[in-house]
C-alpha cells in the first residue's frame, strides 16, 4: 500500500543535519563507566558502482542499531564509512560506457582508462553513501575511505610485500578460473555454479598396439573439444579391467599424439568407463594427476577461449564451435561410441555470468597455509564470536578447505601488483615505493601489468582505516579503538572478506584479531521466497520503502521480520505496521505533552499501583533488550518494544493517567502523574531511538528536560537496566495485568453483542486464589472507571450466572451478565444461521482442496490462496460455535 502524501524527508533530513553538523558523528568522547572504551565499527565497503538494496538496508539498520546504542551507553564510538573500487564491477561500467561512445580502452591506453574510471568515481562513487545518509545512519562521514586513495594503496603495497618477503606470496603458472569475456582469473570462492543440462560424450582413442585383440578404449567426456589438449588416459590402480594396459599408449585422435596411460587414485572407476582423458591445462584434477605422472601441459585456448594457432581447422574456434566440430570429426572417424544426457553444474562468472574456463596462466597465488591457523585458531578458542552461532563451524570448514588463493586479475582498474622487473639484467623485486630504475644495473624497470583481486585490498579495511599505513600499531586509532567491535555483513561474503581480514589482521596487528562478533545477517527474499532480481521482477527498492513508510517505518519493519533463520521472506506488511507504530509513538507523546500545564520536574516516584507496574514492565523491558542486543536478536528487541509501547504504556497506561490529568484532579497527583509520564516516555524514546532515530529525536526535542539533559537524544543515556531493577513489582504487575484483562473482557464482549459503552453491566470474576482476589479487588475502582462496570464480584469461587458471557484469561475467568440486554432465543437464532452459510462456505473449499485434479493443475498461488481462505472460514467457525455455546 503506497502513502506518499507525507514528506518524510523533509522532517528527517534537517534532523540528520543538526547531528552531523553537531559532530556527533565522529569519535565520541564517551560518558558514564564506559567512557574510557572505545567501540567501532566498520561498514562493509559498498562498490562505488553500487546503490543501496535490501540486503544493505538491513545490514545498515543492523549497524547503526549497534552503534547508537553505544553511543547512547557512553562509549567513544565511531562508524567507518567508506567505498571500494571495485576492480571487476567498475572496469565493466566504464568498458560499457566507452563503448557507448564507440571508444575501446585498448585504443586509449591504461593510463586513460584509469583516469576514466576515477571520472565514474566522481560522478557515481558517492551515490550510495548519499543513500546510506538517508537511512539515518550516523556514520562518521568527515572521515570517508576509499580503497584507492594513497594511504589505502600504501598499505595494500606493504601487505604485498611482506607477504612476497615471507614467502606467502608467489608466482607460478596454474589452472585458474578464466572469465573469457572479463579476461581475468577468477578465485575459487568467486565462482558461482549453476545447473546445466549437458551430454557425456563417449570418445574411442585408438591402443597404439592391440593387446589381447583390444584395439581402442573408450574414455567418457562432459568436454570433448579439450581433448586436443589431451596428454594422458588415466585408470584407477585397483580396476582390474585396465591394469595389464598401464604404461601402454593410445594415440590421440585428430592430433596424432601418442600419450601414455596410467593409473592415478583420482580416477572414479564408476564414471563412464572407468578411463579418463587427462588434459593439464584445462582441469584442476588434471593438472594434479599430470604433474604426479610428469605428463606435459598443452594449453589449446587464448585468453578469450578460442583454440590457438595449430590446430588446423579448429584453431579459431571458440570453446562450442570447437565441441560441435571434434565431435563431429569423431562420428566421421567412427570414434564416437555414444552419447548420454548429463546434468552437472558449471562454474561461471560472478559478473558476467560467462562460462568459466579452467585455464594454465601465470599468476600470483597467497599461500593460505601460512595463515590459516591463526585464523581458525582465534575463532575455536572464542576470541571472534559468530552470530548465530551456527556460522562458526562453516567459516572453520571453509578455511580447512581453502587452496592457495590467486590474487591477480588481467585488469586495469585496481591496485597495480607492486612487482618491477629489470629486462636487461634480470633483476625483480616487490616495493611499496615506485621503482624506475633497476638498482643492480641502471637500466628502466617495468611493472607487473596485473592488478590484485579486490578482496586482497578490502581485507585491509578494519585497520587501514584507522591509521595503520603510517604508524602501524603506534597509530593513536590502533592503540585506543582497534580491534573493532562488529561487524555485520552477509553468508555469501564470509570467507571472501571475514576470513581474510582475520587473516590479514592477525598478520599485521600482532596477532591481534579485527573484530570480536559477527553478525551473519539473513537473506532478504522476495515475499515469494525467491531471490529478489530484476530479471525475476520481484525485488523492492528501499529508497520507495522510506517515501512510503519513513527511514524509520523502513528500519523497524525490517528488524521485525530478523528471526534466526538464514532466508527473511520481505513482508511489506510489517513496515506498514512499523509506520503506525511511529505514528503511535508520535500521537502518544502528542498526549504527554497536551497534559504538561503547570509541569515542575522532578524525579519520577510511582505511587499508585498502575505506576507501580508500568515501572516494574519498563525495568523488565529494559533487561530485556539489553540481552537481546547482547546475543544480536534484533528481531526480538522490536517485538518486545512493539509490545511494550504500543500494548502496555499507549493503550493502558496513558488510559490510566487521564482521570489524574483531569481539570479537578488532585494538583499534588496531578504533579506526580506527569513526571512520571514524562519519565517513562523519555525512557520509551531512549529505547527506540538506535532503530527508529528520527521519530524519537523528534519527540525529544519537544520534551520538557533538566539542565543537565543531554542536548540531543542522540547521545542521551541508555536506560540503566541495575538502577531500573529497583523498580520490579509482581504485585503491581499482576494486579494491573487482571484490571487489563477483565477490562478488555468487557470491552470485547460489548463489540461483539453491540452493547453500547454507556450500558453498566454487572461482571463477575473468578480468581485463581485469595491472593488475587485481593489484588482485583484493591483496583476496582480502575475497573468500573475503564469498562463502565455496574457491579463487581471478584471470588475464588465465583460461579458463571446466567445468561453470561465468558472470557478466559490468565489465571481468572471474567463472567459478563447479559441479561436484559441480549435476547439470547434470537441471538442464537442468527449465529446459527450465519454458523450454517460458513459452514457450507468450508465444505465446498474443503472438498475442492482434497480432489487431486485441481491440485495437480491449479497455479500453486491459487491453492494458497484457496487454503488462506479455509483456514479463515474454519477459524470463523470456531468463533461461532464459541459464542452459541456461551449462549447456552
Amino acid at each position: 500500500m503506497r502513502m506518499t502524501q507525507t514528506d518524510y524527508a523533509a522532517m528527517e533530513r534537517p534532523i540528520f543535519e543538526a547531528w552531523k553538523d553537531a559532530g556527533y558523528f565522529q569519535r565520541t568522547p564517551g560518558f558514564g563507566e564506559h567512557a574510557g572504551e572505545s567501540y567501532t565499527i566498520v561498514i562493509p565497503p559498498p562498490n562505488i558502482t553500487g546503490v543501496l538494496h535490501m540486503g544493505h538496508a538491513l545490514n545498515d539498520t543492523i549497524q547503526d542499531a549497534c552503534i547508537r546504542r553505544a553511543r547512547m551507553r557512553g562509549f567513544q564510538t565511531r562508524w567507518i564509512i567508506g567505498t571500494d573500487h571495485a576492480g571487476i564491477s567498475t572496469q565493466t561500467k566504464v568498458d560499457k560506457r566507452l563503448a557507448e561512445a564507440g571508444i575501446s580502452r585498448l585504443e586509449i591506453g591504461r593510463e586513460a582508462f584509469v583516469g576514466e574510471c576515477y571520472k565514474w568515481r566522481e560522478e557515481y562513487g558517492t551515490t550510495i553513501v548519499n543513500q546510506i545518509k538517508g537511512m539515518g545512519c550516523s556514520c562518521d562521514y568527515s572521515d570517508e575511505h576509499f580503497t584507492l586513495e594513497p594511504s589505502y594503496v600504501r598499505a595494500v603495497r606493504k601487505l604485498f610485500v611482506d607477504w612476497y618477503r615471507d614467502k606467502l606470496i608467489y608466482r607460478g603458472k596454474r589452472i585458474v578460473n578464466w572469465c573469457p569475456s572479463c579476461t581475468t582469473a577468477i578465485a575459487d570462492d568467486e565462482a558461482e555454479y549453476v545447473d546445466e543440462a549437458g551430454h557425456l560424450w563417449y570418445l574411442r582413442y585408438p591402443l597404439t598396439e592391440p593387446v589381447d585383440g583390444l584395439e581402442y578404449l573408450v574414455v567418457a567426456t562432459t568436454r570433448p573439444e579439450t581433448m586436443l589438449g589431451d596428454t594422458g588416459v588415466a585408470v584407477n590402480p585397483k580396476d582390474e579391467r585396465f591394469g595389464h594396459l598401464v604404461g601402454r599408449t593410445v594415440r590421440l585422435p585428430l592430433v596424432d599424439r601418442e600419450i601414455p596411460i596410467f593409473a592415478d587414485w583420482h580416477v572414479d572407476t564408476e564414471f563412464g568407463t572407468g578411463c579418463v582423458k587427462v588434459t593439464p591445462s584445462h582441469d584442476p584434477n588434471d593438472w594434479a594427476m599430470g604433474e604426479k605422472a610428469g605428463l606435459p601441459r598443452i594449453n589449446i585456448f587464448d585468453e578469450t577461449a578460442h583454440v590457438v594457432e595449430g590446430y588446423g581447422k579448429f584453431s579459431g574456434m571458440d570453446r562450442d564451435e570447437a565441441r560441435e566440430a571434434v565431435v563431429a570429426a569423431f562420428e566421421e572417424l567412427g570414434l564416437l561410441d555414444h552419447v548420454e544426457d548429463h546434468d552437472h553444474s558449471v562454474m561461471t562468472c560472478y559478473r558476467c555470468h560467462t562460462k568459466l574456463e579452467p585455464w594454465e596462466s601465470e599468476q600470483w597465488f597467497v599461500a593460505v597455509d601460512g595463515l590459516k591457523e591463526a585464523a581458525a585458531r582465534v575463532v575455536e578458542d572464542g576470541s571472534i564470536q559468530f552470530h548465530p552461532a551456527r556460522w562458526k563451524q562453516v567459516y572453520l570448514d571453509w578455511l580447512a578447505n581453502l587452496k592457495d588463493w590467486c590474487i591477480s586479475r588481467q585488469l586495469w582498474w585496481g591496485h597495480r601488483i607492486p612487482m618491477y622487473y629489470c629486462d636487461e639484467c634480470g633483476w625483480e623485486d616487490a616495493s611499496v615505493d615506485e621503482i624506475e630504475v633497476c638498482p643492480a644495473c641502471g637500466a628502466p624497470v617495468r611493472q607487473d601489468d596485473d592488478v590484485l583481486d579486490t578482496w586482497f585490498s578490502s581485507q585491509l579495511w578494519p585497520f587501514a582505516t584507522m591509521g595503520w599505513t603510517e604508524e602501524g600499531m603506534d597509530a593513536p586509532q590502533m592503540r585506543t579503538a582497534y580491534p573493532t567491535q562488529v561487524l555485520s555483513t552477509a553468508r555469501d561474503i564470509m570467507g571472501l572478506w571475514v576470513a581474510r581480514m582475520v587473516m590479514a589482521s592477525m598478520y599485521c596487528c600482532d596477532n591481534t584479531i579485527p573484530f570480536e562478533d559477527v553478525i551473519i545477517h539473513p537473506t532478504v527474499m522476495a515475499a515469494d521466497g525467491k531471490p529478489m532480481s530484476k530479471s525475476r521482477g520481484n525485488g523492492v527498492d528501499p529508497l520507495r520503502l522510506m517515501e512510503d513508510y519513513g527511514a524509520d517505518g523502513m528500519r523497524f519493519g525490517l528488524l521485525m521480520q530478523v528471526t534466526g533463520a538464514q532466508d527473511m521472506k520481505f513482508n511489506e506488511a510489517k513496515l506498514e505496521s512499523s509506520r503506525n507504530f511511529a505514528n503511535k509513538v508520535k500521537n502518544a507523546s502528542r498526549f504527554v505533552l497536551m497534559n504538561l500545564e503547570g509541569y515542575e520536574p522532578g524525579a519520577p516516584e510511582p505511587v499508585t499501583p498502575a505506576d507501580r507496574w508500568i515501572f516494574s514492565r519498563l525495568a523488565r523491558v529494559v533487561a530485556a533488550v539489553d540481552a537481546a542486543y547482547d546475543n544480536f536478536e534484533f528481531g526480538e528487541i522490536t517485538r518486545e518494544l512493539y509490545s511494550f509501547v504500543w500494548n502496555e504504556f499507549c493503550d493502558w497506561y496513558i488510559e490510566f493517567s487521564k482521570a489524574r490529568l483531569a481539570a479537578d484532579a488532585d494538583p499534588a497527583d496531578r504533579a506526580v502523574c506527569q513526571r512520571n509520564l514524562v519519565f517513562v516516555l523519555g525512557q520509551i524514546l531512549r529505547l527506540l531511538h538506535p532503530i527508529m532515530p528520527f521519530v524519537t529525536e523528534q519527540v525529544y526535542g519537544e520534551m520538557p528536560k533538566d539542565a543537565d539533559a543531554a542536548p540531543m537524544l542522540i547521545v542521551a543515556a541508555w536506560p540503566d537496566a541495575g538502577e531500573l531493577a529497583a523498580y520490579v513489582d509482581e504485585d503491581a504487575e499482576r494486579a494491573i495485568a487482571m484490571v487489563c484483562e477483565v477490562v478488555g473482557a468487557v470491552r470485547s464482549t460489548r463489540a461483539r453483542y453491540g452493547i453500547s459503552p454507556k450500558t453498566a453491566l454487572p461482571v463477575a470474576v473468578k480468581v485463581a486464589d485469595e491472593a488475587d482476589a485481593a489484588l482485583l479487588i484493591a483496583q476496582e475502582h480502575l475497573v468500573r472507571q475503564l469498562a463502565n462496570v455496574e457491579e463487581l464480584d471478584v471470588a475464588v469461587e465465583a460461579s458463571k450466572p446466567a445468561e453470561s458471557a465468558v472470557v478466559l484469561g490468565t489465571g481468572l475467568e471474567v463472567y459478563i451478565v447479559l441479561a436484559g440486554h441480549v435476547d439470547f432465543a434470537a441471538e442464537r437464532a442468527r449465529l446459527m444461521k450465519e454458523r450454517d452459510g460458513v459452514a457450507k462456505d468450508a465444505a465446498k473449499f474443503e472438498k475442492k482442496l482434497s480432489n487431486p485434479g485441481f491440485l495437480a493443475k491449479a497455479a500453486p498461488e491459487i491453492v494458497e490462496k484457496d487454503r488462506a481462505k479455509l483456514a479463515d472460514l474454519t477459524d470463523k467457525l470456531a468463533r461461532l460455535d464459541a459464542q452459541i455455546a456461551e449462549l447456552g
